[in-house]
Formats: structure tokens, sequence, C-alpha cells
């Protein structure tokens, strides 16, 4: 079965822990361990998330001077080689090295025509008091708005067309090699079309964007025919009415029956909405849980499945939900 894991950022560095090398080590050899598992009976595609990282690389280079502020595709291209080589070094060493485990720098091509180009909404960085968020934003010229109780520094985040590097992850896959790709959604390109001015034909540029590392693991998914698409994040699958007095889990959903407008914005919507778009676009499944049920996602007992199959399963999401014991 081939079978492509998406890691959240909780599985790089936790909501409360400090940006460090050592930090983000830890968690990533824990996320190894069941990612192991899978690659010893499956072919395994891994890609990741980069929101913390990407933004104190922006930050470490605004901090310097202007002159030496990279641009987000550079940075994007940066944080793909520096965390894919943890887990290169933390999943080797869980198979003992025998396999090999390598990571592609990947491009993710996107429309220059898309709207989320005037409206950012992708957040990177860390969150700032009110005061100090209107500071960074005055001295940098950037785009704040709130996430939860702090602001933080948005950038566009365009949907995602196609993964450029699709066939050398193909010959890689080939050869048994376990591939950590398309982090951080992959590095935002444009495709330059052949009749702009002083243009030297079709060319492929990068753009300064952050792709949702969700929807650019759905369409690497997609475009590699995978049986299994699983977005491990840091709750144990997707919710209705979260946090409130009706909270429900849902086990399994047709995609029809999940709007994923109906989810927040900034961190279940891009989950379900790369599940419902990879399991309608394909015969495969989608699973959205916990790092930790990872196991027990493969085997399709845990987590939130997302399928167009209706093999024991009720298209309608309002009867395949669960009651949280609150």
């Amino acid at each position: 079965m081939r079978v492509v894991v998406a890691l959240g950022g909780n599985a790089i560095l936790r909501r409360d822990q400090q940006m460090t090398v050592a930090n983000q080590r830890a968690s990533i050899a824990a996320a190894c361990g069941p990612l192991a598992r899978i690659a010893a009976e499956h072919e395994l595609i891994v890609s990741h998330g980069n929101g913390p990282q990407i933004g104190l690389l922006a930050l470490q280079a605004a901090a310097y001077d202007h002159v030496s502020e990279y641009p987000f595709d550079v940075l994007g291209a940066s944080t793909e080689g520096m965390i894919g080589y943890l887990i290169e070094q933390e999943l080797g060493n869980q198979l003992g090295n025998h396999r090999v485990v390598t990571t592609l720098v990947t491009r993710t091509e996107v429309d220059a025509r898309d709207p989320a180009f005037h409206d950012p909404t992708k957040f990177v960085g860390p969150g700032y008091a009110d005061e100090a968020a209107a500071a960074a934003a005055e001295q940098n010229g950037w785009t704040m708005k709130r996430d939860g109780t702090w602001m933080r520094r948005v950038v566009p985040s365009p949907r995602p067309h196609r993964i450029v590097e699709l066939q050398p992850i193909q010959w890689l896959l080939e050869k048994r090699a376990v591939v950590i790709c398309a982090g951080g959604g992959g590095v935002p390109t444009l495709r330059t079309p052949p009749d702009l001015p002083n243009a030297p034909g079709d060319v492929l540029m990068g753009v300064e964007a952050v792709i949702d590392k969700d929807l650019a693991s759905a369409v690497l998914a997609r475009d590699l025919h995978a049986d299994l698409l699983i977005i491990a994040t840091d709750v144990d699958g997707v919710y209705l009415d979260w946090h409130g007095d009706d909270e429900r889990r849902i086990v399994r959903a047709h995609p029809d029956a999940l709007d994923p407008d109906a989810f927040p914005a900034g961190s279940m919507g891009p989950k379900v909405r790369a599940a419902v778009q990879f399991a309608h676009e394909t015969s495969g499944t989608a699973v959205i849980g916990s790092l930790q049920d990872i196991d027990a996602m493969l085997a399709g007992r845990a987590g939130t499945t997302v399928s167009r199959s209706r093999e024991g399963m009720d298209c309608h999401w309002t009867r395949t939900v669960d009651p949280v014991a609150r």
C-alpha cells in the first residue's frame, strides 16, 4: 500500500515548547516510531509543516537588515532541508539505517491569479501582543491577523496545483526509498507565461507565499496514486461543536457530507478540505487524527475517515458521530 503521511507542526514542535533544535529533534524522534512501523510494511511518503521554523528564519533575516531579508520561497526551501534532515536522521535510526530515507526539496506550482495573493491568511512565526504586533507591522511592512489571543504575521497561501518534482519522487519510490518531500507545502512556484515581456520563454520562478501543507499533501497523494492519506495532528479527529456542549467526533464520512468551511480556517478547515479533495479525486481514503493513534488510523480504527466507499458507512455525517464524554 502507498501511504502519504502529512505531519502537523506539533509532530515537530509542541505548542508549548521553545523552538530549539533539541526540542524539535525529540518531537521528531517520537513521531518517527509510528512512521517506521508504516515504512516496514508499506511505501511511505512523508510531508510536514514548517510554520514556526519559516517564521523564525524570516525574523532572523529581517533582524539583521532589509538587504539580508530572504524571500519566502528561499526560506521554504531552507526549512525543507532543515526539517527533512532531522526526519531523515531519526527515521533512519528507527529503521536501522538499512532502508534509504531521503529528502527532496520540492516545488509546488500555484496560479499567479489566485485571489490568496490579495488576502494573506497563512500564519507564520511567533505570536505578538497587540502593541508589539503593530510595531512589527509598521517596521517590517507585515500584515498581521489575530490567532487566538495573539497577533501573528500572515502571508499569501495560494492553492497548490501540482508537485513539480513528481517524477523523481516516483523514481525513489520504485527503489523502495522513504521519501520526505513537499515540506511546508513545497516551495511556492509560478509558471511565467511565455508571452510575458522580456521573459526567456516558459520558466518557473519562486513567489512570496506559503502553501498549506495539508492541501499540498492531498495533491501529492492524488498524483502519486496513494491508497491512503494520513493527516496527523494533535487531536484525535474532526469534531462538531468543538469545545461546545454538544461536542462530537466524526468517525467516518463521505466527502460530500463534509463542508470544510464549517471548520476553523486556521486549524481544522484546511485538513478537512484536503481530506475531502483527496477522497473526491481518487479511490483512496483520507484519515485525520492524532499522530499517537497512527497505527490504529492505518487500520481504520481511529481518527476521522473520509472515503467515497459506502461499505459499512452511512454517507450522512450527522449519523456518523460519537458523543464525547465531557
